[in-house]
């Protein structure tokens, strides 16, 4: 089950030697997304489906680049129709804090994925296991004023990987599947970090 105020809950498999795998869950603590990456791809394509089975995709999120720390990941839905795409401020990223820049369909900035605190960022990149103690935060806030619409945050667990998403505001720009597309991206690259 979602803590209070999170629709979306995104957790990985723990049992997965290559590649890695997570489920989506609704507040409600039913799946409604499934995830199965394949392990040693030069050029990454995340695709979300609604269950297990893999029949019905939900959403696709790929590159062009081959492996780029400050890469641009496009979130398309089944019919080819994009909904957005995020960049990844990749030096920013490496050595300070996760942060991401997120683009409409007409390539304009509409809002920023920053992983949020002072010392924990830090801490999780030059520490060994301080990711255990100092779970991620990302807030997502609109770019024209800053004001927050999402929180993703990871529960603390030393052997599970679990993400929470909380949609706190409407944006018409900012839809809830591009915002669950960013969560799930972020697992994705955040499982091949630790």
């Amino acid at each position: 089950m979602a803590d209070h105020q999170e629709q979306y809950t995104i957790r990985r498999k723990f049992f997965k030697v290559f590649g890695a795998a997570f489920h989506v869950y609704d507040e409600h603590g039913s799946v409604i997304g499934y995830c199965k990456q394949k392990a040693f791809k030069l050029r990454e394509d995340i695709k979300l489906y609604t269950g297990e089975d893999m029949s019905d995709l939900l959403l696709s999120l790929n590159t062009q680049q081959i492996i780029d720390f400050g890469a641009t990941y496009n979130i398309t839905l089944p019919d080819g129709t994009t909904l957005g795409s995020l960049r990844r401020k990749g030096l920013k990223s490496s050595f300070v804090r996760d942060e991401w820049l997120v683009f409409n369909t007409s390539g304009d900035e509409i809002a920023k994925v920053r992983e949020t605190g002072s010392f924990a960022p830090i801490a999780r990149r030059y520490i060994d296991y301080a990711n255990i103690f100092f779970p991620q935060r990302y807030e997502i806030t609109r770019s024209r004023d800053g004001k927050a619409i999402a929180m993703l945050r990871q529960h603390f667990n030393p052997v599970v990987f679990r993400m929470g998403v909380a949609i706190m505001d409407d944006d018409d720009d900012l839809d809830d599947l591009l915002i669950l597309g960013a969560a799930c991206l972020i697992a994705a690259i955040e499982g091949r970090q630790d």
